[in-house]
């Protein structure tokens, strides 16, 4: 799997230049994921013309499902401060104060094949415990990844986890430090009201919001310890605005959409940019567009996560993942 990921540079200024140079890189990341049993029934990828993005492009390809998730997981792993003390106050609430935090990444694939989406996996050792917040020796955690993996396929195998974490196939993220060698399983919701509480899930990682407070509190009916994280709001409503754009262009063939779909005048200018344009072949439009935006607003980098198969070997249905990194503090 190719995680890309978009880092931001500078700040957001006008708005059409910046949602170009975040839109971009969006339809580059729709076109690279394309598959080759695709490629060889139309032809080269490099021929591809923009205007037919939208009707070959599989549903999980450039899936923005995890963005959220993998942005805060390499912050913890690169030490970013405003991220790495609030993880750490968090951990601390559930009695993991030594050692620097790290982050395991935890995404299962949506359909097809059974695996751990992680870059961090050899971080779970043989001593590796998950602390649940409930009484009693702690669980080895290496030791139920194809149990986790198969309770979120298969809910009949949920009851073979032990009761302490039955719901830890929900996690998103490992937070823990590999001193104690000590985890807990971790949730990561853009959208606070869609926190559930599930036995093994002890920390909630939310966008913090504009005019309210960032500081960490225990949601005592879930048995979550909430925790706000640093959150850019100009970026991330850019990148989220630019995902939509692409999202009715390509619902549409790059054709003028609707009014309701894309009610914003300067949204419906930069979809007009590949409108013009959707004659042309993708490569070409985009290197033709890249003077349309922002300079040095983004920073790309692509790397691959490791997926390790937990049953059997079936084509992932997301084989790329865009995710944005707000501008933060350091």
């Amino acid at each position: 799997m190719q995680i890309r990921a978009e880092r931001q540079n500078n700040p957001v200024a006008d708005e059409v230049s910046a949602l170009v140079a975040v839109t971009r890189p969006i339809i580059a990341g729709i076109y690279h994921s394309i598959g080759r049993d695709v490629l060889s029934a139309i032809g080269p990828r490099e021929q591809i013309q923009l205007k037919l993005l939208g009707k070959i492009r599989s549903q999980g390809d450039g899936d923005t499902g995890i963005a959220f998730e993998y942005a805060v997981h390499d912050a913890v792993m690169n030490g970013i401060p405003i991220v790495v003390e609030k993880v750490a106050s968090a951990l601390a609430q559930c009695k993991i104060r030594r050692g620097d935090p790290s982050s395991i990444l935890f995404a299962i694939e949506k359909s097809g094949s059974q695996q751990l989406i992680s870059t961090e996996i050899d971080l779970i050792t043989a001593g590796s415990r998950v602390l649940s917040g409930q009484r009693g020796q702690p669980v080895k955690l290496k030791g139920y990844l194809n149990n986790l993996a198969a309770a979120f396929r298969r809910p009949s195998t949920r009851g073979q986890l032990p009761q302490s974490i039955r719901g830890l196939w929900k996690a998103d993220l490992f937070l823990g430090s590999t001193e104690p060698d000590h985890w807990v399983g971790t949730t990561v919701k853009i959208n606070r009201s869609h926190l559930e509480a599930a036995r093994g899930l002890r920390i909630a990682l939310v966008p913090s919001k504009s005019g309210a407070s960032d500081a960490i509190q225990k949601d005592e009916q879930k048995n979550l310890i909430v925790c706000p994280m640093p959150h850019d709001g100009s970026f991330m409503q850019t990148f989220y605005e630019g995902w939509r754009i692409v999202q009715v262009l390509c619902e549409t063939n790059f054709t003028s959409p609707k009014e309701v779909d894309l009610p914003n005048p300067l949204h419906r200018e930069v979809a007009r940019i590949y409108i013009e344009r959707r004659d042309f072949p993708v490569p070409d439009v985009l290197e033709a567009t890249r003077k349309f935006g922002q300079p040095e607003l983004l920073d790309f980098d692509e790397e691959s996560a490791s997926n390790v198969a937990f049953g059997r070997d079936v084509e992932p249905a997301t084989s790329t993942i865009i995710s944005p990194f707000p501008r933060m503090g350091k």
